[in-house]
């Protein structure tokens, strides 16, 4: 589940590979990866690559590039990402989370799926509905995660633009140079 198939090594040599092939100005491929990027911080996991599309089509960058972008949040950058969002969403919001509350992080996940499970169950049954875990972890979870996901995500998308346009120019000056020498060597043989 968390280990690719062909390993990490092929994975990213496919990605490099896709980013290679992208047919559009170096501006908006940078465009669209930073989209990306920046999609990969926000906590609406499940709808980053329709988010990743609507940020590229505003910003008007390349959509491949900001799918791609998306893959900066991976198993391995999750943590931080959530660590550095929840981290700046409670100093944002001047809050902390709730103390009394005696559940971990992943206490507040489960309690919000077991609520929200018990309360589409409750719309066929005599049960009745509650919400108190899913308030619980929209106040100390998701929120904090919203708005404190904003700055590190804008920071690492404007990183990710810079750090990646220049590379971008480069290999697609060198390429074109190589396709039009093999195009004089083929016109030389004919």
């Amino acid at each position: 589940m968390i280990w690719p198939k062909g390993g990490w090594v092929r994975a990213f040599e496919y990605v490099k590979h896709r980013l290679r092939r992208l047919p559009d100005t170096p501006e908006k491929i940078a465009r669209g990866i930073s989209a990306g990027v920046f999609t990969s911080f926000t906590p609406f996991f499940g709808m980053h690559f329709i988010m990743a599309w609507l940020f590229a089509r505003t910003l008007r960058g390349n959509v491949p590039a900001a799918l791609l972008g998306t893959f900066f949040g991976n198993p391995l950058t999750y943590v931080p990402i959530a660590v550095s969002s929840l981290t700046m969403g409670h100093f944002l919001l001047g809050t902390r989370p709730d103390r009394t509350v005696h559940v971990s992080l992943m206490g507040k996940f489960s309690g919000a799926w077991s609520d929200l499970w018990h309360n589409f169950l409750a719309i066929f049954t005599d049960a009745k509905a509650d919400w108190h875990a899913l308030s619980i972890f929209f106040e100390d979870v998701f929120l904090p995660f919203a708005v404190g996901s904003i700055i590190p995500g804008l920071t690492a998308a404007v990183v990710m633009y810079y750090v990646t346009l220049p590379v971008i120019k480069v290999y697609q000056n060198s390429r074109r140079k190589r396709l039009k020498s093999r195009l004089k060597q083929l016109n030389k043989i004919s």
